[in-house]
């Protein structure tokens, strides 16, 4: 008795969508080829070994419901993931899993909940105030260097303990440094130049935490200091690494999402009066502005175990890319999904991962980007953009160079 004829699986294939090639266009406008890879290749099997996913049930399902981490379950990391990035980043919490995640998250969560983030908020919204004041008075700003960076990079020194007038040194090594994160993709050359950029931040840190442990303060950096010296907690190596990381992670993507949130509300005017006229929806405002061009394009996870989709089976410890844009646009899961809509319910976007390995920080990007973009709603009435053009900076997330606004006050 004959087989039935097997479909052959379709060969391993970038798409046209080969992370080592820049597109300027598709760089502006990520959205068109997305929707095409969610219809034609949601379940895309790529040359570097590794897979990638784009409609958001799939993408939901691996962050939720099937067992995965960011390591390997023999503990090794991927080699071909954008998490390898080499044993020192690999001891910061994001590059681990439980229980060596469970432990080191638990140290710092608490400074994270949404009670703690609460009381920031008075200081945020100082700062947003102070910063769109000095805007209003010269009636131009660019809205990054003017208030998307200044913002949460200055919140987070607070909280950490680092002296702010160092901003601009630690703000151009993380701007750097972070791209580690690229793992394999990066050349020789790229990796070195990163590696110049860590080295000094790393040293940075190092003298900072001795001067911290003379002189204990109230703030994160003296918590991780004293969970260190209990010992069995916190061991020096990963004190320093998760004092970088913390940094890093407290303010690089939250340029992104206040400074696109600010273009693409001035981008659509209705939006923007919507919410001049409701000030009460800026948390809605905040959270379609994460769902519809959010600083992360993409995220990983290694799965733990056989996972089927759409009749394709990829293995265990398989580095699987999930496309968040891809996801969080996908109209299966959100009507109308290209309109941009602050009152939009119910938004259930995937812009902060999920899971475990849930972005620690999403309380308090969400409050700095309420106050920053609330106050620069409701304090205008008019708000432009100085130029159309987009000007992205190299960062690794989505984070533009330049957003040039002119304004009046109310």
């Amino acid at each position: 008795m004959s087989e039935t004829p097997r479909t052959p699986e379709p060969e391993p294939s970038w798409h046209g969508l080969d992370p080592n090639d820049r597109d300027p266009l598709r760089d502006d406008d990520p959205f068109p080829s997305l929707a095409w890879f969610r219809e034609h290749a949601p379940v895309n099997e790529t040359p570097a070994e590794l897979w990638r996913l784009f409609r958001y049930a799939d993408v939901a399902r691996v962050l939720r419901e099937i067992p995965c981490g960011v390591r390997r379950t023999d503990g090794s990391e991927p080699g071909n993931a954008m998490g390898g990035a080499g044993e020192t980043a690999g001891q910061f919490m994001l590059q681990t899993d439980p229980p060596t995640h469970t432990r080191l998250r638990r140290l710092v969560s608490k400074a994270f909940t949404p009670r703690a983030t609460e009381h920031w908020r008075p200081r945020a919204r100082e700062l947003a105030n102070r910063m769109i004041d000095a805007a209003l008075d010269a009636g131009e700003a660019d809205v990054i260097a003017d208030l998307a960076l200044p913002l949460p990079s200055q919140l987070i020194c607070e909280m950490l303990g680092v002296p702010v007038e160092d901003r601009d040194r630690f703000t151009e090594w993380t701007r750097v440094g972070v791209k580690i994160l690229r793992g394999s993709f990066l050349s020789d050359e790229e990796r070195a130049v990163i590696l110049e950029s860590i080295e000094p931040l790393a040293g940075y840190f190092e003298a900072l935490i001795e001067e911290r442990r003379a002189e204990r303060r109230d703030d994160l950096l003296s918590v991780m200091i004293a969970a260190e010296e209990e010992g069995d907690r916190l061991s020096p190596e990963e004190l320093l690494v998760q004092s970088i990381g913390l940094l890093v992670a407290g303010f690089e993507t939250t340029i992104g999402l206040i400074g696109m949130g600010a273009r693409t509300l001035i981008e659509h005017p209705a939006e923007l009066a919507r919410l001049r006229a409701e000030p009460g929806l800026v948390g809605s405002a905040v959270e379609e502005c994460l769902r519809y061009e959010g600083p992360i394009g993409m995220t990983t996870r290694v799965l733990h175990a056989d996972a089927e989709f759409a009749g394709r089976v990829i293995p265990k410890d398989t580095t699987v890319w999930l496309s968040l844009w891809g996801a969080n646009r996908d109209p299966a899961k959100f009507p109308d999904s290209d309109r941009f809509d602050i009152a939009r319910t119910p938004n259930d976007h995937l812009a902060f991962g999920g899971g475990t390995h849930l972005c620690l920080g999403t309380h308090l990007a969400r409050m700095e980007a309420q106050e920053a973009l609330g106050a620069l709603a409701t304090r205008t009435s008019l708000l432009e953009l100085a130029s159309d053009a987009r000007e992205w900076s190299d960062s690794l997330f989505r984070v533009p160079a330049r957003v040039p606004i002119r304004l009046r006050a109310v």
